[in-house]
């Protein structure tokens, strides 16, 4: 006996349905695995390009000529909020023909008046600043070219400073009685900067032999 024409037909027509069904996960499956490639490849990309934005930013603190070694690997995790302003930063490390030369420790300042304000501060291993950086912050336009480079030297005012020149109570703005300008029209900033200074300054003074002893983290 025969196969029915209707059977046939519905047999054709799972039949294209089934491959229908196919093709479409098989698609669904190449578009999500060229997706995953390309964010792993932006990724990648983005993790490599802010990998060199911020070494430039360590050789313009520390240049070659001070040193010997890759800072960027040679870094080690800080913790401590009460000092650095966060719970876990690094600490790049500075060497010359093997001995201790410099560090740069990140840190944050907390209470910036558009948020916070993440630095580098750059000392030399008998704890003079060599120079201080802003990396990133939330602070609006005008308060902001306060301690932009471009618009602004007031960073520079705390190059060979150290955490006794000037004594505790003058690490602060003018207007307060310390050795700081402030911004124009600005004084939140200044003095949430000049603390978060200060007391990178004193975590460096207590573990300085820590971080340089510690082994490379990466």
């Amino acid at each position: 006996m025969g196969t029915r024409p209707d059977a046939l037909a519905n047999l054709s027509t799972r039949a294209s349905r089934f491959r229908a069904a196919t093709l479409l996960v098989a698609g669904i499956i190449g578009i999500v695995i060229v997706v995953a490639a390309l964010q792993r490849l932006t990724s990648e990309r983005i993790a490599r390009n802010e990998r060199l934005w911020l070494i430039a930013r360590l050789e313009t603190l520390i240049p070659p000529a001070l040193r010997d070694n890759d800072m960027y690997d040679d870094r080690i995790r800080a913790r401590s909020r009460d000092l650095l302003g966060t719970d876990s930063s690094w600490v790049y490390r500075a060497r010359k023909q093997g001995a201790p030369a410099a560090a740069i420790i990140a840190s944050v300042a907390p209470d910036g008046y558009g948020g916070a304000i993440d630095l580098l501060v750059a000392v030399d291993y008998d704890g003079l600043v060599l120079g201080v950086q802003v990396l990133k912050h939330r602070e609006t336009p005008g308060i902001g070219d306060g301690f932009e480079p471009r618009r602004s030297s007031w960073l520079q005012s705390f190059k060979q400073r150290t955490l006794d020149n000037p004594e505790a109570s003058r690490w602060t703005i003018r207007k307060d009685g310390g050795d700081f300008d402030q911004f124009t029209g600005a004084s939140v900033t200044p003095r949430a900067i000049i603390k978060a200074v200060r007391r990178t300054l004193e975590y460096y003074r207590a573990n300085r032999e820590t971080i340089f002893n510690a082994a490379a983290q990466p």
